[in-house]
């Protein structure tokens, strides 16, 4: 297993300047020595300039491009290029220069299960699966119908949730002393415009606002019936996932999972009979999701949820509209460009989710596995959730978190605290202890001081 020690600045050669690159690049850059090669050499210079990291431009697979990167020397290698196989075979040229840790993205399940099975294989000590990530975060938003992300922290102990506070929510105008009437939930922030808010009891909620709540997964859910009172969490039962993707596959296998049964529309033929053999509890439907007269006829309205995951961002915005035209509640669209996810939100989709983001952010938080146990990245990495074990002499432990707070020059808030696998609610008086897991909500750029207390 790779570890590193915490607050050790580490050598980072990233294989690819893309969307999920640039972004593992950014997040990296403030305490670690980056490379990032790119075969674009235009790509590359913009980014040196933009992140003030070193870049080379040239195939990342190649040997010579490796050694002017000096991979020999660097701790860790991240191909992340939009090509499997490019990244696999990046992977496997740095195993024969040196030892550096390498992380490869892939989209295809198929190389996901070969390495899992066999791991090492391909050269890559860790594999980030981008549709299967996908799936996965579109699973868990589905099963807390008012929230807009949802992590898991502890173990499945603690949840983080961050929810919209619609005009006609019940919590709008209230105070957090108001809305928060659940004895283990708390507010650790709220996004407003393009503002943190670390709350405090008379701060206000209002609409329009992303409000942040870390808690057990039963106050998390009463707190999402307050937030949409017309929704029941993990109560909805007709899904429809538009798109045999992968992505709408592997969607439609986790509900099933749940003991859900989704429903699928799939156009191509062959495809749809490869969907319907191999999810026994889906209902695959092989017709045209733009055909508004067949979508009206299947009462798509009356679904509970809509998963739009076609292979294009403009099909998955025009299903997205008709949907919401239809009077469907909840439409969650998966985004492939960056650009657009503000785009789908403005027009009033509910939930846009880029898999580029999905999987930089699993791969920065894993580059920080040794630094925290779990990590969130909330609103463009303006703050992240960390969950960190402390150890006994740490800086934290054995003092009271008022006393902790105002010693701290951070914004951040501790939501969260499990002692011998049970939840404590986190109260000014509250002394930590070592061996506590503290799930904190961290403003960016404090993410570093405070991680390296623990």
């Amino acid at each position: 297993m790779w570890v590193r020690q915490v607050g050790t600045a580490m050598r980072v050669v990233i294989i690819g300047a893309g969307e999920v690159g640039t972004s593992i690049a950014a997040s990296l850059a403030p305490d670690h020595e980056v490379v990032v090669v790119d075969i674009d050499a235009e790509r590359a210079e913009q980014l040196k300039f933009d992140l003030d990291v070193l870049t080379i431009a040239g195939d990342g697979t190649a040997s010579d491009i490796q050694h002017t990167a000096e991979v020999d020397e660097a701790e860790m290698l991240i191909a992340c290029t939009d090509d499997d196989r490019t990244n696999l075979v990046a992977c496997g040229t740095a195993k024969t220069l040196g030892d550096a840790f390498s992380i490869a993205r892939v989209k295809s399940t198929e190389y996901l299960r070969t390495w899992e099975e066999s791991q090492g294989a391909f050269g890559v000590d860790f594999m980030v699966c981008t549709d299967l990530l996908t799936a996965e975060n579109i699973a868990r938003v589905i099963r807390l119908p008012a929230a807009i992300d949802v992590d898991p922290f502890a173990s499945g102990l603690v949840q983080m949730a961050e929810f919209e506070i619609a005009e006609e929510s019940p919590v709008t105008g209230q105070t957090v002393s108001e809305a928060d009437r659940f004895e283990s939930l708390t507010f650790v922030g709220l996004f407003r415009d393009d503002d943190i808010i670390i709350p405090r009891g008379d701060t206000s909620i209002d609409a329009g606002d992303r409000a942040v709540v870390i808690g057990s997964s039963e106050s998390v859910q009463a707190f999402a019936t307050d937030v949409a009172p017309g929704t029941v969490p993990d109560r909805a039962d007709e899904i429809a996932v538009v798109g045999g993707s992968e992505i709408g596959y592997q969607t439609a296998r986790l509900l099933e999972e749940r003991d859900l049964r989704p429903w699928l529309i799939e156009r191509d033929a062959d495809r749809a009979r490869w969907l319907a053999e191999n999810l026994p509890n889906t209902v695959v439907m092989e017709h045209d999701a733009t055909d508004t007269e067949f979508l009206t006829r299947e009462h798509i309205d009356e679904a509970d949820v809509v998963v739009t995951a076609l292979g294009s961002d403009e099909k998955n915005l025009l299903i997205s509209v008709l949907a919401k035209r239809l009077g469907v509640d909840r439409v969650i669209a998966v985004v492939d460009s960056p650009d657009y996810v503000t785009v789908f939100e403005e027009i009033g989709i509910d939930i846009a989710i880029n898999p580029r983001t999905v999987t930089a952010e699993e791969i920065t938080r894993f580059t920080y596995e040794s630094v925290a146990e779990n990590i969130a990245v909330l609103e463009n990495d303006q703050a992240e959730v960390l969950e960190l074990e402390l150890t006994e002499g740490c800086a934290l432990a054995g003092r009271p978190i008022a006393e902790i707070v105002a010693e701290i020059d951070a914004r951040f808030v501790i939501g969260a605290i499990t002692r011998d696998n049970a939840l404590v609610t986190p109260r000014g008086d509250t002394v930590l202890q070592a061996g506590d897991h503290v799930i904190l909500f961290v403003e960016a750029d404090a993410v570093s001081e405070v991680a390296t207390m623990a």
